[in-house]
């Protein structure tokens, strides 16, 4: 029995997990952080200090800011933690790089198995198609409640169709400023905001007379939630170093 601790436990996220914990009988959640100490199954503590209880994994989905106090409680403690939430500072994520070395810990843009397939997918299709003259443009769709833009995930996908192509492409965020052609070297990257989208994102590869799209759309946050429970169930008997959901899928 794998015990979890949820940091971020009164979140929509958290709440998630949580349910998929339930019902999962490898694992469970043995205690929650989070400031709003909310009701649960299981003991809730307002800050990473407070928390008294033993672990073997520490899942977190909460706030930026909540971060580097929970990571200075992962490396007291010797307890690894799957790192989801989005939009860390460089210094936070210095310190994620920092406590790797003495904890295992798990970062990822999005924890979805499916985006992070599709990472691997566009890696291939760039590699295949960008000297048969393909350009390359993402779009991102989320709720109109996110604040955040582009979306991490769409900044994973251009990450690693530059990695595979050898860092030859630059980033264009919006074309209403210039009036010039599109550049051969750059991956267009664009953000839509509305209703209640959960997630979705398309990575175009557009060349003369065809045009190839590999998509990923998410219905609910559920699947964030399934890869987050199986990258703890992985991350729990690993030692010390920085992982991604790369090596949970491998």
């Amino acid at each position: 029995m794998i015990n979890i601790i949820m940091h971020g436990c009164g979140g929509k996220m958290g709440q998630v997990v949580a349910e998929i914990v339930a019902n999962d009988a490898n694992c469970q959640i043995v205690a929650g952080i989070d400031p709003r100490v909310p009701e649960a199954d299981f003991p809730v503590f307002p800050t990473p200090a407070d928390c008294n209880i033993e672990a073997d994994v520490i899942i977190d989905f909460s706030i930026a800011v909540a971060v580097p106090a929970l990571l200075e409680f992962a490396k007291a403690k010797k307890i690894p933690v799957v790192a989801c939430t989005t939009a860390l500072s460089d210094e936070t994520m210095e310190l994620l790089k920092e406590t790797s070395k003495s904890v295992a810990v798990l970062k990822s843009a999005n924890m979805s198995i499916g985006i992070n397939l599709l990472i691997g997918l566009v890696q291939k299709a760039a590699k295949a198609l960008y000297d048969a003259n393909f350009d390359i443009e993402i779009v991102e769709k989320h709720h109109n409640q996110k604040i955040d833009a582009p979306s991490g995930t769409a900044m994973a996908l251009a990450d690693a169709i530059n990695e595979a192509m050898e860092q030859q492409f630059h980033y264009v965020y919006d074309r209403s400023q210039t009036n010039e052609k599109r550049d051969r070297k750059e991956i267009g990257i664009h953000a839509v905001r509305g209703g209640n989208i959960v997630g979705d994102h398309d990575v175009i590869f557009a060349g003369r007379d065809e045009v190839i799209e590999l998509t990923h759309k998410a219905t609910s946050r559920e699947v964030f939630a399934v890869g987050a429970v199986k990258a703890a169930k992985f991350l729990a008997s690993q030692g010390p170093g920085l992982y991604s959901m790369k090596d949970v899928l491998a």
